[in-house]
């Protein structure tokens, strides 16, 4: 198996990890059904590939999103002691349902926008942080992890750019309310090396540090590893990134994909770290779900790695 040269970059950050979203996140706006045992056997294919955090599905609402309406089946098929497996809820309705099922760490989803904030919770970005207050409450006097996820932070399909400011606004409000770290989301693939390094400054400035953030890119414009070295150099330590590069966004229309976890396993290698991850299973357990859903994977790694003949990948 070919792998990269190790040539690592001095003034990087110690260590690296991973947040793999592929079965939440990669999943939720598929328009074919996955049936719950094909998921818990990716989840189990990305286990075996040595992947520690992997977010399981979302507590929502199955009206909005029938993708997930089996939450607390997949919840209750994973043993819950083998990895971090967060899950993502939309209310107290969600973290209801998420809590009964044994859960111990959780996401809440802020926009820094409002028409994404709109589109997405039918809310103001104020009005839904504010719903948000209470859940992280909760969670937190029940001894639950939360994470806050905050979208649109580098561009709105239909506001366009977005202002540092409104950012670090909402990055505050989570910080204040009490989430123990906040992954910082270009949605739609517009975001920049400058344009990374730029935000971290500026929540630092507002006195969140480096130490809580994580970032979320998605490839619509190929900058996804750019913008992660960049994070890198800042000293961000977490990136969210999906098996085969295997989901987007469904309120974003020119959003394509999240960072394929491949490419990025493959990057960080590459750069000296060990993240843990055999990068072989990780492109079988990529080429498998692919199979299920009928189509090619879209990670670069997955398709240099699988060959024709006996992964079926052209």
């Amino acid at each position: 198996m070919n792998l990269p040269s190790v040539v690592a970059q001095p003034g990087m950050p110690d260590a690296v990890r991973i947040y793999e979203v592929g079965p939440r996140d990669g999943l939720q706006a598929e328009k074919q059904l996955i049936a719950t045992d094909v998921k818990l056997e990716f989840i189990r294919r990305l286990l075996a590939a040595g992947l520690r955090t992997i977010e399981l599905t979302s507590f929502v609402s199955p009206k909005w999103v029938p993708q997930l309406a089996d939450a607390a089946d997949v919840v209750a098929g994973v043993d819950l002691d083998s990895a971090r497996h967060p899950v993502l809820v939309a209310n107290e309705r969600g973290l209801d349902r998420a809590l009964a099922s044994g859960v111990r760490e959780i996401a809440v989803f802020a926009s820094a926008t409002e028409s994404f904030a709109k589109n997405n919770l039918n809310r103001s970005v104020d009005e839904a942080l504010t719903m948000f207050e209470l859940v992280v409450r909760r969670s937190r006097d029940a001894g639950v992890a939360v994470r806050g996820y905050i979208s649109m932070c580098f561009g709105d399909p239909w506001e366009g750019p977005v202002s540092l400011a409104k950012v670090v606004h909402v990055a505050e409000r989570l910080i204040d309310m009490g989430v123990t770290s906040l992954s910082l989301g270009d949605t739609i693939g517009v975001g920049t090396p400058g344009h990374v390094l730029a935000l971290v400054e500026r929540l630092e400035a507002a006195g969140i540090p480096r130490g809580v953030l994580a970032m979320h890119f998605h490839d619509t414009y190929g900058q996804a590893l750019a913008n992660v070295h960049a994070a890198l150099t800042a000293g961000i330590t977490e990136f969210d990134a999906s098996a085969g590069g295997i989901g987007g966004c469904p309120y974003a229309q020119s959003a394509t994909g999240n960072l394929a976890t491949e490419d990025l396993v493959w990057m960080l290698t590459g750069l000296g770290y060990h993240t843990g991850v055999n990068l072989e299973h990780l492109v079988e357990a990529s080429v498998w779900m692919a199979k299920h859903l009928r189509r090619p994977s879209s990670s670069r790694v997955v398709r240099a790695m699988a060959s024709t003949d006996d992964r079926g990948q052209a």
